[in-house]
């Protein structure tokens, strides 16, 4: 029972550990920054580009931060396995 709880606890502390790190992806001046929750901490957009580009280049950035924190993700998890 006691490892349960060791266990419990200790992933806890990851999980607080993961919600404070950040990925962050830029593409042609858009920048998208990602906590380990998935939530967005930072968007930058470019003046420069016009409003179909940017939206092209903020999915790009978007879906390759989430593929980023997935496999921080499973590199911590694997080390509890």
């Amino acid at each position: 029972m006691f490892d349960k709880l060791k266990q419990l606890k200790q992933l806890k502390e990851m999980q607080e550990a993961i919600k404070k790190e950040t990925v962050t992806v830029e593409r042609e001046g858009i920048k998208i920054t990602l906590n380990g929750n998935f939530e967005v901490e930072e968007l930058e957009l470019s003046s420069a580009l016009p409003a179909q580009e940017q939206s092209d280049f903020l999915k790009q950035c978007f879906n390759e931060a989430v593929k980023k924190v997935q496999m921080n993700l499973a590199q911590k998890f694997s080390g509890l396995i």
